[in-house]
Formats: structure tokens, sequence, C-alpha cells
């Protein structure tokens, strides 16, 4: 069996075939299972052409507005617009086979009993038999796989599957190409190749894409810009530097890496945390505040720093440290992520610095 690494490079695939990329409005955007509301107004946009990462935990909406986009859900209320053209509203709704978007599945949901260039053709069902074997022959070979048109999926790796999806959707040239979790199944030596490669292919085609993950890495390796969801509500929308230097609430600072988090009380425009006092002038004075540090921000050395601290725990990772560390005066303990064998082993006093900029604060509630 052919591996993933087999399949011919890029540069001697045939060039993906351009799409016309559509602008996707969501707009106030409400929806309700078994009267739990799901998704609480939101309004978003992709814009044409552009890879837009759908980013949050689990039960925060993003299969769920896709699915909308899609037109295999309805929303409570709100439209969606595709190029400005209504295509599900109080009074309209376009079914899916009408709107012009392709929707890659989290499992690949490839036909067992379909020949690889079959189940690729099966998206092209409006055309006659014979153009539409050699469309989809034409998408397998943009990605890679036209040595397995004959084969049935069985005897492909979980990457080629991918692969093979990805062919299929693309296929019919969709305006706006849906992606749910399409990377969640693969092996994760293989992740960074499929992905780097599916960029590519999108980039390509030049079709507008939403892609639904929970991994803050993998949208940010990949989208153009991020919209960040929690409980069904737009926390951010932004590009990956947008959210990861300027996040707008606690949970967004904590989704794009691991922090420090410490509850704080204003008292004469400053907040003291452990990890030192900081400026709290857009915030009022007596307001009970949260302060966040990045554990990549806390230094930790064995005679410089202003904080003199304890190392409780010491994990080694391979290329970091992750120390856990006890700071006079303060009931919390620190954690940091520090270069591997940047201290001597069985070291125990230490001291900390932390630049003032590196200390967030937000509302308590986040």
């Amino acid at each position: 069996m052919h591996s993933i690494s087999e399949a011919p490079p890029a540069s001697t695939r045939r060039t993906a075939g351009v799409t016309f990329a559509a602008r996707l409005v969501f707009e106030d955007i409400h929806h309700s299972y078994q009267s739990k509301e799901t998704i609480r107004g939101i309004s978003l946009t992709a814009e044409a052409g552009e890879v837009l990462c759908l980013l949050g935990p689990s039960g925060s909406g993003k299969t769920t507005l896709l699915r909308i986009a899609a037109g295999i859900e309805a929303q409570s209320s709100g439209r969606v617009l595709l190029n400005d053209r209504e295509i599900s509203g109080p009074a309209v709704f376009v079914p899916p086979e009408k709107r012009g978007v392709g929707l890659m599945f989290q499992d690949f949901a490839l036909f067992p009993h379909l020949t690889i260039r079959e189940n690729v053709r099966f998206g092209l069902t409006s055309l006659p038999k014979a153009e539409g074997l050699a469309e989809a022959g034409i998408a397998l070979e943009r990605v890679g796989l036209s040595h397995y048109a004959d084969h049935y999926p069985h005897v492909l790796s979980g990457g080629e599957q991918q692969r093979v999806a990805l062919a299929r959707a693309l296929a019919p040239r969709p305006a706006v190409l849906l992606m749910d979790e399409p990377f969640s199944g693969l092996d994760s030596r293989l992740k960074d190749t499929i992905r780097a490669d599916t960029l590519a292919i999108l980039r390509e085609t030049r079709a507008t894409a939403i892609v639904v993950t929970h991994d803050a890495e993998e949208a940010m390796r990949m989208g153009d810009r991020i919209a960040l969801l929690k409980d069904g509500r737009l926390q951010q929308v932004g590009t990956a530097q947008d959210l990861y230097r300027s996040p707008m609430t606690l949970f967004a600072a904590g989704f794009f890496s691991e922090i420090n988090r410490f509850s704080t009380r204003v008292k004469g425009g400053t907040v003291v945390t452990p990890l030192g006092v900081v400026s709290a002038e857009n915030f009022s004075e007596g307001q009970i505040i949260a302060a966040a540090v990045r554990l990549s921000a806390v230094s930790v050395s064995e005679n410089t720093g202003s904080i003199p601290a304890r190392i409780v725990s010491r994990h080694f990772l391979g290329v970091v440290e992750l120390l856990t560390l006890a700071v006079p005066g303060s009931d919390e303990l620190v954690r940091a992520r520090i270069r591997a064998d940047l201290l001597p082993q069985g070291l125990r006093e230490v001291r900390l610095s932390v630049n003032e900029r590196d200390i967030m604060l937000f509302e308590k509630d986040g």
C-alpha cells in the first residue's frame, strides 16, 4: 500500500481550478436545540477568498454555525447571505444542493462500495457521467492521488482519505468550502504535512473556506482570521496576532496559551499580583479583577530577577521544562515554562521577573 509520503509532490500536481470566491455573511444568527439556545446572536463575515477558522471548545456552536451555512440546519432567527443574496432567512431557504457551498465532514464520509474516482464524482451528478468522471480525475490529480482512482477507500491511509474528501468537496468548485474538524482523525505526525498541503490547495482554488477547529495552534496556522466562540457567542474576531497579543477576555487569553490567573483588587489605581504591581487605571477603584500572565512570560534564573521563589515541582518536557513555584507572601502558586536545562538540577531557590506589559488585566467575569 502506498503511504501519504509517496503521493506526487505539490510541484508536479495539476494546479487546482480557480473558483469564484464568495462572501458569506451570518447576520444575527440564533439557534436552539430542544429549547436550549446553542447560537446566541452571532454576526460574522467570511470575506471572499479568505480562510476563516471557527475556534472554540466543544459545545461553543462552531459546527452548528457550519451546518446552518450548509443548509443542513435552519437557524431560529437571523439571515445567511452569499454575495449579498439571502440564502437562509425568515422567508427564504435555499436547499443545500443549490447554495454553491461545499461541505467536508469530520469523518470524510467516503462510500466504501464506490471507487475513489466514483467517490469524487458523487458531487458532480449534474454532469454527464463521462464528463463527471473526467472532472473527478482532474480533482484527484490536484491532490496527488490519481494513481488510486480505481481503488476503494479501505486501501487508503487516514491522510489519503482526507485528500480524497477534499478532492470531492472541491470538484464542483464551490464558492464557499466548509470544513468540520478536517484533521482531527489524522496521526499527529502527519497533521502538519496534510494541513500545509490542504492550505496550498485552498489558496490555489481561491475558494472562501470556513474551517472548524478546537485547536488554537491549528487555527493560527491556517486562518487568515479567527473567530473565537464560547457558549454560542462570538468572543473575538481577528488575525492570530490580534487574538494572541490583544485578547479581549480572560477566556481568549487562556485559549491561546497557558496562563497564570490571579484574582486581585484595584487599590490606588494599581493591582498587586504575586508577579508584580501593575497599573489598573482603566478599572474602578475597589473593583475585583483577574490578572493573567503567560507561563512563557515568567523568566526564571539563579540570581537575577526581583521576585524570590522556591521551586515546588519541575517537569522535563523535552525542549522545555514546566516549573511550579512558590512566591513569599502569596498562597497562589506560579507556573513557568522555560528552556530545558537552563537551571542546574537540584536547584530550589530562584528569582523571577516579569515585564509589566506581560501582566494582562480583565474584568473578573472574563
